[in-house]
């Protein structure tokens, strides 16, 4: 029974921006292909530049559909020449760039039911979508869309205790009305309109299939405590669009067997089950195998942080969505956009230039800096909306420049306050065992770690989030076949363990409990001193 087991194969692919990825792991969770199509230099028949158009108007951001459906037909085939038995594959996820929205053409669900084996799927699939470039996250043209919808839910708060987020241009639901009012003839030829997600799952269901809740919840759409559409949003939106939608499901769901072109064509087992895609950013959740409690810190040009919490408190800054491996529960996503752009600065500027004396100087200052607190807003902030670099005294005056070793430390130590502050205002508790995951640039320097560890007065571990979202999607089609009876957690527990970087300071939390608390006050101050 074990050779069976081990013989098994369950594929994960990432519908990313820039490219599609697949990665397949074995039962016992290790990875044994891999393997991608960059959408830039492989298909430059459309002429996309880092996978998308932008418009002339810089707010429309979009990508060919068609692009991404030859994508899979050139995956499908390099995998098929790299010798992956596709017979072996008992189950198959996958996962989107999160918002983006693709309207299938009426009679598309016809012709994915009756796919010839003998041709390409952008063959068969050209004529299939009455919207030919799908607008993406990176949209920001349907600002009015927005204010209509706050209105008709009763403000921005409102909207985002119903539906997890307040109105955002590139969610799915602003970016629909916005084509049916600007193009409706073309919104009249749709029967189904699906995310990048759901329409991925689609092409291997050979049906439409449902939109998860996880991924849902990223359209200003889902009611996220009852789990269906919200009626006001869906009023607010567009006509009959529950029609358009479908019902949606949990992620952990088991959508039907894979379509019979991929058996004819590829080989794959009549057998191998397709379980719902969800966004990227949940797959990349399940890739972490993050837990209740747990928090990860990604820390790139911007800093994303993910929560995994259970009782979710929306707010005017912030994302929460269902969670994608526990019906239950939730997550959050908190994006700051001064991240390793500002380090860099005050590294260039107070350091020589140098992470090592950068590194020197976190280590020669005492915790909590003797009282200096800074906030480092190079470019204008998401979270909170405020600019400027404003720096603060033990007595909360504020003053004009601090020493060299002061300023390093006041930049990462204000940073970490401000990811922990914002955490605990959408609903997550540090609890016992909680764990800091990070990953990103900066997450290779221990000192920088020590004080996450601190701040959060919480173990600090490291891992490779390269290919998280192709490996959470490959964990959940495992998964995904025992859901009924095993946890995610339990069906995973063979995949590799993150490494310890860092462990809390002694004094950490007595020293940090207490600057949180003025951290949160100077904050406010600074808010309303920029407000425009």
């Amino acid at each position: 029974m074990a050779a069976a087991q081990d013989a098994s194969l369950y594929l994960g692919f990432d519908f990313s921006t820039q490219q599609l990825k697949v990665v397949a792991i074995d039962g016992n969770l290790n990875v044994v292909h891999q393997n991608n199509v960059q959408f830039d230099s492989e298909l430059p028949e459309f002429r996309t530049q880092g996978g998308v158009h932008i418009h002339a108007d810089r707010l429309t951001v979009t990508s060919p559909v068609l692009m991404w459906v030859k994508a899979l037909d050139l995956l499908l085939d390099k995998m098929k020449r790299a010798g992956l038995d596709f017979s072996r594959v008992r189950a198959l996820s996958g996962s989107g760039q999160q918002h983006g929205s693709v309207f299938w053409r009426r009679g598309a669900s016809q012709t994915l039911r009756e796919l010839d084996p003998d041709q390409n799927l952008s063959q068969l699939l050209q004529h299939s979508f009455s919207v030919s470039d799908s607008p993406v996250w990176m949209d920001s043209s349907s600002s009015q869309q927005c204010q209509n919808l706050q209105a008709a839910a009763g403000g921005a708060l409102r909207l985002a205790e119903i539906t997890g987020s307040r109105a955002y241009e590139r969610f799915t639901g602003n970016q629909i009305s916005k084509l049916l009012q600007s193009r409706p003839d073309e919104y009249q030829d749709t029967e189904r309109i699906s995310l990048v997600s759901s329409f991925a799952a689609s092409l291997f269901l050979g049906d439409y299939a449902a939109i998860d809740y996880s991924d849902g919840s990223g359209m200003n759409l889902l009611d996220i405590r009852t789990r269906t559409w919200s009626e006001i949003c869906l009023e607010a939106t567009a006509p009959h669009l529950d029609r358009l939608l479908g019902a949606p499901r949990p992620s952990t769901s088991v959508l039907g067997r894979v379509s019979s072109y991929f058996v004819q064509r590829f080989g794959f087992s009549e057998s191998c089950s397709v379980v719902a895609f969800t966004g990227d950013n949940p797959a990349s959740l399940a890739g972490m195998r993050l837990q209740q409690g747990d928090i990860a810190v990604s820390l790139g040009t911007s800093d994303t942080v993910f929560l995994w919490i259970q009782q979710p408190r929306p707010a005017l800054e912030g994302h929460i969505f269902c969670n994608p491996v526990d019906w239950q529960a939730y997550m959050a996503l908190l994006c700051f956009k001064n991240g390793s752009l500002t380090r860099e600065r005050i590294r260039n500027e107070c350091a020589e230039a140098s992470w090592e004396v950068f590194s020197a100087a976190l280590r020669e200052t005492p915790l909590g800096n003797n009282g200096n607190i800074g906030f480092y807003f190079d470019t204008m902030e998401i979270t909170p909306p405020a600019v400027g670099v404003h720096r603060f005294d033990p007595d909360d005056k504020k003053v004009s420049s601090v020493s060299a070793q002061v300023e390093v430390r006041a930049l990462v130590e204000g940073q970490f306050l401000s990811r922990r502050l914002h955490a605990e205002r959408l609903g997550y508790s540090i609890i016992p065992g909680t764990r800091v995951l990070a990953t990103g640039g900066a997450s290779s320097n221990k000192e920088i770690l020590q004080v996450l560890s601190d701040v959060f007065n919480a173990p600090v571990y490291t891992i490779d989030l390269s290919n998280s979202a192709c490996l959470g999607s490959a964990y959940r089609a495992l998964h995904g076949l025992a859901a009924e009876s095993v946890s995610f957690f339990d069906a995973v527990k063979k995949a590799p363990e993150p490494q310890l970087a860092a462990t809390p300071h002694p004094t950490a939390q007595e020293v940090y409990n207490q600057m949180l608390k003025r951290y949160a006050r100077l904050e406010e101050r600074v808010l309303q001193e920029t407000r425009p």
